[in-house]
């Protein structure tokens, strides 16, 4: 049985033909929902082909990096692509701290002793080579380790801080936006920050840029 609202049609119009009316009404809606959930799964595909197309991007822009500096030194002991990283946990400090190291104004790294256990991560040794690139994977430039200390986060001196180079450069500014870091990084483990918790200091020199 068909209900039709009184208001569509009036008293004299069929009743056969108020109830085609209102199956083609429904039709209708059916294919606007359908349009509206193919063109929410094909924004969704294209959003991820977007992510994959740039992962391989990145993959490639590595790898390029890494043939031209062998290239270029082919005496270099290790022929391996090495690790490539970016610094920091978001687009906009990430991209900043690769332009710094590409100037020579960032040459060093500071991680938490408590990230290398708790991902199961090898310390890092001097002669360790790396690709650092943007937050997009992009790569910059190849460093290599030259001193590693760890140190508290409580001793780190305005010595090493002016050497990472970030911000001022400041020892405050080093202090206060490595909290934030150490504790946004240890707050999905319910585990808090400390003042006395070591740092892994590493200091590096970049030897080949893209």
């Amino acid at each position: 049985m068909c209900i039709v609202h009184s208001t569509l049609w009036d008293a004299t119009t069929p009743y056969t033909e108020r109830c085609n009316a209102l199956k083609k009404i429904n039709i209708k809606s059916n294919i606007f929902y359908i349009l509206f959930i193919l063109t929410i799964i094909s924004c969704k595909t294209d959003s991820d082909n977007s992510k994959m197309n740039q992962k391989e991007i990145g993959k490639h822009s590595v790898k390029a990096l890494w043939s031209s500096f062998l290239e270029k030194n082919p005496d270099n002991k290790s022929k391996e692509v090495p690790i490539s990283f970016y610094f920091c946990d978001n687009k906009k400090d990430a991209d900043e701290c690769a332009e710094l190291v590409v100037k020579g104004i960032k040459r060093a790294t500071a991680t938490s002793l408590w990230w290398f256990e708790k991902n199961n991560e090898k310390l890092p040794k001097i002669g360790n080579q790396y690709i650092v690139t943007d937050w997009s994977g992009n790569a910059k430039a190849v460093i290599e380790t030259t001193k590693i200390e760890q140190i508290p986060y409580n001793k780190i001196t305005s010595e090493f801080a002016k050497i990472e180079g970030e911000g001022d450069k400041s020892l405050e500014y080093w202090k206060r936006v490595h909290k934030d870091y150490y504790t946004r990084e240890m707050k999905p483990f319910n585990e808090q920050f400390d003042e006395n918790m070591i740092i892994v200091c590493e200091q590096f020199k970049t030897i080949y840029l893209k």
